[in-house]
Order: structure tokens, then C-alpha cells, then sequence
């Protein structure tokens, strides 16, 4: 089963640059998308063959998550069951046979980390939800923090900015802690120069000067099914690249 994760930046923006000749490559079983930046009802496009469900923000032009599966869910919600956190449309959850997907895209602290406090009371009610399930589950999304050194290139100059602040890392630590593991480190765990996110600042993809802050999570229990997990760094269309994984179920 091959599942892909894409922060778009825009869904719209990124089909004028070329989404639908990867989507239509890559093929997924299930393909999630963050930064969807609109409302289902403002989609002048289709995508074929696949169930999609959208979680726009209250906001227009902001946030939001789409998936879309090939095959129907048993069940579908939107959001972590608190209203103060569930009118950014930041997260979708299906649930299937043998697992829960989750596609979220995590709260940005901001610059001068005016929204980091409010970023640890997400990362605390975000994993109370992942652990209310009854089946392994699958995390994907965009969750705005580089975990060690290895996941940016620039470590040192950024240990006090928005992704990779002691208090972010920390978060995510105790996240895989509770029972979940990267698959990308799973498979990969010293590669280096392995980013998803790049600046449009400076030329910095070409330079390959990136943040990894993307990500597939999976409940330790299904980690051994894992059988390859990707980096689309050659598609671009977004400040972000697509990431995906193969795993057997």
C-alpha cells in the first residue's frame, strides 16, 4: 500500500505547477495534502478514482487538510474533538480495517515564537487523540519541527527559531516515546542532507539548505511492515516536497 504526504502550500497554486502529473505517477493508495488554502466548494478539478475529504479552515485562503483514497473508509472525522483547536481545519482522520490514518498539519510557532505556547498545548492534546484509538495508527503531515541536528542543515543558527526550539523537539520526543517511530529514521536512520522543506529565501533548494519537517509516524506495532519510506525531493510545485511510504497491512 503506498501512501503519500504533501504539503502544497496552496492546492490550487500547486495544480497550475504540476500536482497532477505526480499524482497521476505516483499512484497512491492514499494521498493526504496540507495547506489545502480553500474550501472544497471553490475546486474546479477532480480527482478520479479516489473518495476525498476536506477539513477547510473557518479562515478563507488558510490552513486546511484533503484526503483522498482510493478505497472507502469505514468511518471518517475532522479535528481532535476541542473547538479551540478545530477551526483551522488542521486534521482528518480515517478509519480502515486494520489501522487509523491521521493527516495533520501541525500549528506553526511563528516568528519570535509568538505562538509557541499555544503549539505545546497542541502537541499535548494531539498525542492524548492519537492514543484514543483502538487500532495502530498512521500519522503523516507537515509537523513544522526538525527532530535532531541531522533533520536541518543548519542546526546551531536555528535552535531559537519556530521548528526547532528545545521545547518543539522535546514535544516530538515524547510523541515517538508514546509509541510511535519515524519511518523515514526507521529505514534511514543516518542520512544526511535529507530535507522536505526549503525556503524560497536565497536559492536555498538548489543549495539543498532544508528542513525535514515531514513525516510519516507509525504506531510501533505496524512498524515492521514498513518496506520503503521516500523523500520526493526532485518534485517541486511547493516550498515543500512530497514524502511517502510502502507498507504491507
Amino acid at each position: 500500500m503506498r501512501l503519500i504526504s504533501w504539503n502544497v502550500n496552496g492546492l490550487r497554486a500547486c495544480i497550475n505547477k504540476g500536482f497532477m502529473d505526480f499524482f497521476n505517477y505516483v499512484d497512491a493508495d492514499i494521498f493526504c495534502i496540507q495547506e489545502t488554502k480553500m474550501q472544497k466548494e471553490q475546486a474546479s478539478f477532480e480527482f478520479n478514482g479516489y473518495y476525498n475529504f476536506w477539513n477547510s479552515a473557518i479562515k478563507k485562503g488558510y490552513s486546511g487538510t484533503l484526503i483522498l483514497s482510493k478505497q472507502q473508509p469505514l468511518n471518517e472525522s475532522y479535528g481532535i474533538n476541542i473547538s479551540h483547536h478545530d477551526n483551522e481545519g488542521r486534521v482528518i482522520t480515517l478509519e480502515f480495517e486494520k489501522f487509523y490514518l491521521v493527516n495533520v498539519y501541525t500549528p506553526n510557532s511563528q516568528r519570535e515564537l509568538t505562538r509557541l505556547n499555544y503549539r505545546m498545548e497542541w502537541e499535548d492534546d494531539f498525542k492524548d487523540f492519537l492514543h484514543s484509538f483502538n487500532k495502530p495508527v498512521i500519522v503523516c503531515g507537515d509537523l513544522n519541527v526538525a527532530h535532531k541536528e541531522i533533520d536541518l542543515k543548519n542546526p546551531k543558527q536555528n535552535t531559537k527559531n519556530a521548528g526547532f526550539t528545545k521545547e518543539e523537539r522535546e514535544k516530538f520526543s515524547i510523541l515517538l516515546d508514546s509509541g510511535f517511530v519515524d519511518s523515514f529514521r526507521y529505514l534511514y536512520p543516518d542520512k544526511i542532507d535529507a530535507y522536505t522543506w526549503w525556503s524560497y529565501m536565497g536559492n536555498s533548494r538548489e543549495k539543498n539548505i532544508g528542513w525535514r519537517i515531514d513525516y510519516f509516524l507509525l504506531s510501533n506495532s505496524i512498524a515492521s511492515h514498513l518496506k520503503e519510506a521516500d523523500i520526493y525531493n526532485d518534485i517541486y510545485g511547493s516550498d515543500h516536497c512530497p514524502v511517502g511510504i510502502n507498507i504491507d497491512l
